[in-house]
């Protein structure tokens, strides 16, 4: 089959397309033709070499994918050869193929189109995970978003606001002016360091803070008094580094919660941009220019 490969840790031009052998599946995986990928920000720092997938992964990047099945292993009793699917990955979507935890695949919701249905599984799961499961966003609580247009943030803002929520992707004091001078319940950050002392500062009583990524620093102070006071909650994940087990019961609450949303024409496919798996280089150029709005789709 054809991947891209990162021949050297480097920007974008290191990617490659070159032939490699077809990815061998266990009893408990399925293995995906690919239809499309997604672009998400990790994949720039894999190619990087700042961001090594984990063992037992593949080593090509691509953290989601839709396509249909081509075999099943032993194991595997919901999915069958044909169906059309979309997956959360460890890795390997850029691929014409690519085997998965049967756990982690889902099914395309209707209406969404196959190619399209590659840009949910990260986003919705890894907003789910984070904001609902963790942090526990509820109807009626306001929810602060950093980088509303990215992929996470186009998504973050339309299953919020379908679970009730209300939404603001502004930052610095104007959170405050927002509601009232009581602050928001939950923010999303993808920033870290460079926002986190007004983070805390714009979160009411019993806020949660939840650091997705750090791209302009991991290192910060902070002011334990702040935290005391208004009794904060501060936590951080990431997806990859899941275990299988825990992956798929994400997996399973986002097809109970976000689905049917989406099913409903509540929350849409965010495509910013479509390439071919040859011009991957060109979608990353595109990714770490910031200037998309949305999902970047691949397609082999």
């Amino acid at each position: 089959m054809k991947a891209v490969v990162v021949t050297a840790p480097g920007g974008p031009d290191v990617l490659r397309v070159q032939e490699v052998e077809d990815p061998e599946i266990k009893d408990d995986e399925v293995l995906i033709k690919v239809e499309a990928t997604a672009l998400n920000r990790a994949d720039t720092f894999q190619r990087k070499g700042v961001y090594p997938p984990l063992p037992g992964s593949s080593q090509y990047l691509g953290l989601e994918c839709s396509g249909t099945i081509e075999a099943v292993g032993k194991h595997v009793s919901r999915w069958k050869v044909g169906d059309q699917v979309c997956a959360l990955l460890g890795g390997g979507g850029y691929a014409e193929k690519v085997a998965v935890p049967a756990g982690q695949v889902l099914p395309v919701p209707p209406g969404i189109s196959l190619k399209d249905a590659a840009s949910f599984p990260e986003v919705a799961c890894t907003v789910w995970s984070t904001v609902f499961m963790m942090s526990r966003l509820s109807s009626g609580e306001t929810l602060l978003i950093h980088g509303g247009s990215s992929g996470i943030g186009t998504f973050a803002i339309q299953i919020a606001k379908y679970q009730g929520a209300r939404v603001l992707i502004t930052a610095g004091s104007e959170e405050k002016e927002e509601t009232g001078g009581k602050g928001v319940d939950v923010i999303l950050d993808s920033v870290g360091q460079a926002y986190f002392r007004q983070n805390l500062d714009s979160l009411g009583i019993d806020g949660r803070l939840f650091v997705l990524g750090t791209l302009s620093g991991s290192v910060t102070e902070i002011d334990l008094r702040v935290v005391h006071s208004k009794r904060l909650t501060i936590q951080a994940a990431g997806l990859r580094s899941r275990s299988p087990e825990n992956k798929a019961v994400i997996v399973r609450e986002v097809e109970d919660n976000v689905w049917p949303a989406i099913v409903a024409g509540k929350v849409k496919a965010v495509v910013y941009k479509h390439f071919p798996l040859s011009e991957a280089a060109e979608a990353h150029q595109l990714m770490e220019s910031s200037q998309h709005i949305g999902k970047i789709l691949l397609f082999p």
